[in-house]
């Protein structure tokens, strides 16, 4: 595949977006910024900023973005929300279809889609999860995100999905955010027996997996699961950012039954699976076509 590529990221000011676009920019490509408001965007002058249509709104009118555009990396969506399965579908799912079908009327050569390993499983599996595995979304999240894999699928497109797990970085969302709040307070935890292990992504590895499959005939038209190579336990990652912090680890021991019954009482029994129970996603498939990612390091990644 050709190196020179003129790059469309949407949700450019999202977490993931706004990492990933100085990222490409650095690396020679020619990137377009588009993102709901430009209002407070910090512009690169390596990149050209573009106002994103409304994905809320059925007919977004794509085609004034994708002028000229070789590849479209799609990360915008909604993740962190309490919305309904409609919203989810809507915003996940069909403004991804109606994208789409936009880039195929502008040539669009790559479609990249950041879809999540959600798409694949509920907040925790007991087997190792691989891309051979049948999808079973719990989520209305996970749901709207495989359905909108399935349109790209259907749609004749060049694509490549990508299925990262929890991404890790500076300034986090939803619940990694939360837990570096919690594991930042100088008091005893009660998650010392939650042992099990999660798989987790480095947003250096992150941006580098997306750099990789831009310029990998070997990625186009499949699914990758995007992961660091070494998952780490509940327990493991408090333990590492409070080292980062000077707090001593200072982790309580509780029967693991238990914490799910106070859980339960404190009516966050969905918490339980999302941090106890395990989840691990091998990214073989994506290092087996070259992808050379760095060692885990949560230490380095952990500002708020």
């Amino acid at each position: 595949m050709r190196q020179s590529k003129n790059i469309l990221v949407t949700g450019a000011n999202g977490f993931v977006g706004r990492l990933l676009v100085p990222y490409l920019a650095d690396e020679g490509f020619t990137v377009s910024a588009a993102m709901r408001s430009l209002e407070g965007y910090n512009n690169d002058p390596r990149t050209t900023a573009l106002k994103m249509p409304d994905l809320s709104e059925s007919g977004a009118a794509w085609m004034p973005l994708l002028t000229g555009i070789d590849v479209i990396i799609h990360t915008a969506g909604i993740a962190h929300t309490e919305g309904e399965f409609q919203t989810y579908d809507q915003i996940n799912h069909l403004a991804t279809a109606a994208m789409v079908r936009a880039a195929q009327q502008a040539h669009v050569e790559h479609f990249i889609f950041i879809s999540s390993i959600l798409a694949q499983t509920g907040a925790s599996a007991y087997n190792v999860l691989t891309e051979q595995d049948i999808p079973t979304p719990k989520s209305a999240y996970g749901k709207s995100k495989l359905a909108a894999e399935l349109a790209i699928k259907k749609s004749g497109i060049k694509y490549t999905i990508l299925r990262p797990v929890v991404i890790y970085g500076d300034r986090p969302k939803g619940n990694l955010a939360t837990l570096i709040k919690l594991a930042s307070l100088p008091i005893p935890l009660p998650f010392g027996s939650c042992t099990q292990p999660r798989s987790i992504l480095m947003i250096e590895n992150f941006n580098s997996a997306v750099r990789h499959v831009l310029t990998s005939e070997s990625a186009i038209n499949q699914v990758f699961i995007v992961a660091d190579t070494s998952p780490l336990s509940l327990s493991e990652m408090i333990t590492q950012i409070r080292q980062a912090r000077g707090i001593r680890r200072n982790l309580v021991s509780i029967p693991t039954m238990m914490l799910n019954l106070l859980l339960r009482i404190i009516g966050k029994s969905e918490i339980y699976e999302r941090i106890c129970q395990p989840l691990v996603a091998s990214p073989e498939r994506l290092l087996n076509i070259g992808w050379n990612p760095l060692p885990t390091n949560l230490r380095k990644n952990i500002r708020l």
